[in-house]
Parts: structure tokens; C-alpha cells; sequence
């Protein structure tokens, strides 16, 4: 079993027929969901699942929490996508990756995290903090 970060392929196609519409106040609802070392997501993970996802601890439940999308702009000739860090409060959790998808359109998955190793909390906050939105950094990126 493994996680590799990575754009999930079904996404970029569903991107061409106009699938998900990330506007902030107006679009999809996306959220992100956290997966023990267990899991197996890669490119080709097409939707969210449950299988090997953490368990419900504080306030993580099946399903994860939803994201607050930044509307999306560009930064030089590069289209970029960003969210507002997510916490988990109260939490006991050992995530070793995450899933983003789209929660407004059949659980559509968007993105894979590798987390690099697991990462945990103990009765605690457990956060996911985005990268700078910028043309190097975001955590989606079209170039």
C-alpha cells in the first residue's frame, strides 16, 4: 500500500467538460479527508472512499472536513487554486496522506497529499495548512 502525491488524472479530464467550479462563494463543495499508511491513493484514484481512512476522533469524522476554496486567479501564466487551512480539534490521529474531492459531484476525486510520513496528533489539533498561492506553490497549479 502506498500514497503518491499527485493531481488525480480523472480530474484533469473532468476539468475540460467543466465537472467542478471552485468560485469560493458560487461553486463546488470540496472537502479533504485523511488516510492511514494503509491506503492506497495515487493518480488514479478517481472518487473518495472510506476504506483505510482514520477513524472518527474529536472533530474528524468519515469524510473529513469541508474546505474553504480562495476564488481562483492566476499568478503570471500560471492558474492557480488555493484553500484555507483545515483543523481537526480534539483529535487523536495518525494520517499519512489526504484526498480532496468534490463533494457536490459524486465524491469526485481532485488530489492525492502525501504527508512524507505520518504525522499525528494526540487529544489535540490536527492541521492541514495549504502552501502560498502563488505560480511555484499552490496547491493547484496549471502552467
Amino acid at each position: 500500500m502506498a500514497i503518491t502525491q499527485a493531481v488525480c488524472t480523472s480530474f484533469k479530464q473532468e476539468l475540460l467538460i467543466g465537472t467542478h467550479n471552485f468560485t469560493a462563494t458560487t461553486g463546488d463543495t470540496f472537502k479533504i479527508a485523511l488516510y492511514t499508511s494503509s491506503a492506497s491513493l495515487d493518480a488514479t484514484t478517481t472518487a473518495f472512499s472510506t476504506t483505510n481512512e482514520v477513524s472518527n476522533s474529536g472533530t474528524y469524522t468519515s469524510g473529513g472536513g469541508t474546505l474553504t476554496s480562495v476564488t481562483p486567479t492566476t499568478s503570471g501564466t500560471t492558474a492557480i487554486c488555493d484553500f484555507s487551512d483545515v483543523s481537526f480539534t480534539s483529535a487523536t490521529i495518525t494520517a499519512r496522506g489526504a484526498l480532496i474531492y468534490n463533494s457536490s459531484d459524486s465524491n469526485k476525486a481532485v488530489a492525492v497529499l502525501d504527508f512524507g510520513g505520518d504525522k499525528t496528533s494526540t487529544s489535540g489539533t490536527f492541521t492541514i495548512q495549504f502552501p502560498t498561492a502563488d505560480a511555484s506553490n499552490a496547491i493547484l497549479r496549471l502552467a
